[in-house]
């Protein structure tokens, strides 16, 4: 197959090696990017990949350590690494990527300098960007654009229906998108030129899937959980409006979607996200030196900050930033929140 008919995906983790999965079986060819060359060879001798074991890997999907192979064979890229790597994948890439590439992000997060969301104790602010523009600033390649949606990697590995959105300026790589990532009927591709909407609203449905987590730990009833939803998706359209986005977007499947199968709604029986765990784990009172590093934790502490810089009034996400920051009790904020919630429009 010509590099042109060809999908490269940037990191061996369970979304990048679930998507690689699925676009296999559906006989596209996929060149699979890792800097670890064990899992490499995992890949090419087992047909497996240790992160995610139970995901079949058929051929034409082949696995590279080298990211000139990868760069050489493959012009539609997506990135799927941990928001924490984005800028150093983004610089090495950038000296073996040209202007002919596109590049996609399925990275449900803001983009820190910092891996560590609690690293600055001196009261600075820090720069708190959206992962494309990160993406931009190390890449020579204008034509980017991110992937998000409501597909949780064990259900794209069993086999269960999924949709995702692509998102991005340029109507070349959403086209593009649509028809190299389109594996009916198990994985449709919808799209937008809303890019700014895409991001915002998946990290933030990773931050409220933490919130919901919480108030099931909490024990606190189906009638404030379907209140929180309401005010996770007005939250996050304020938020996303005072950034130039599409507050619609934020009840569509980036947003709305994306929090709904994050938070219990897997259609693979006993499958959850880490986020909507890490929220179950806070209200038992389980606070761990990790409890800050999952994706969604990350982006509530990132989102209420950029809340605050831009005026944003978001009570729920600065509750659940407050209790993974160790600033508050999980059962004030509930407490907060429930009166919070009551008033809201």
């Amino acid at each position: 197959m010509s590099r042109a008919e060809t999908v490269g995906i940037i990191g061996a983790g369970r979304f990048g090696t679930a998507l690689g999965s699925v676009l296999a079986r559906a006989h596209r060819r996929v060149i699979l990017w890792s800097r670890d060359p064990a899992i490499v060879d995992a890949i090419q001798t087992t047909r497996r990949c240790p992160r995610l074991p139970e995901a079949p890997l058929p051929e034409p999907l082949a696995a590279t350590a080298d990211p000139r192979v990868l760069a050489a064979e493959a012009r539609f890229l997506v990135m799927a690494v941990s928001s924490t790597n984005v800028r150093e994948r983004a610089r090495e890439l950038g000296n073996f990527l040209d202007g002919s590439h596109i590049v996609v992000h399925a990275i449900g997060a803001f983009a820190t300098p910092s891996s560590d969301p609690a690293a600055r104790s001196d009261g600075a602010p820090r720069e708190i960007g959206r992962v494309s523009e990160v993406v931009a600033q190390g890449l020579p390649t204008l034509k980017i654009g991110a992937l998000a949606g409501p597909a949780l990697p064990a259900d794209l590995v069993a086999g269960e229906y999924a949709s995702m959105v692509i998102a991005s300026a340029f109507d070349e790589v959403v086209a593009e998108g649509r028809r190299l990532l389109n594996a009916p009927p198990q994985l449709r591709l919808y799209s937008t030129k809303d890019l700014v909407g895409v991001e915002l609203a998946s990290a933030l449905s990773g931050a409220y899937t933490v919130a919901l987590g919480l108030c099931d730990g909490l024990g606190m009833g189906v009638g404030p959980r379907a209140v929180l939803i309401t005010r996770a998706v007005a939250e996050s359209s304020r938020l996303g409006q005072a950034s130039g986005a599409e507050p619609r977007t934020f009840a569509g499947l980036a947003g709305l979607g994306n929090l709904l199968v994050r938070a219990g709604g897997s259609a693979t029986p006993g499958v959850r996200s880490v986020d909507y765990e890490l929220g179950r784990r806070l209200a038992e009172g389980i606070v761990t030196a990790d409890a800050q590093r999952t994706e969604g934790a990350r982006a509530a502490i990132a989102g209420a900050e950029l809340a605050a810089k831009l005026r944003v009034r978001m009570p729920v996400l600065s509750g659940v930033a407050a209790v993974l920051s160790g600033r508050a009790e999980p059962r004030e904020v509930a407490a907060l929140l429930g009166d919070t919630v009551a008033v809201e429009e």
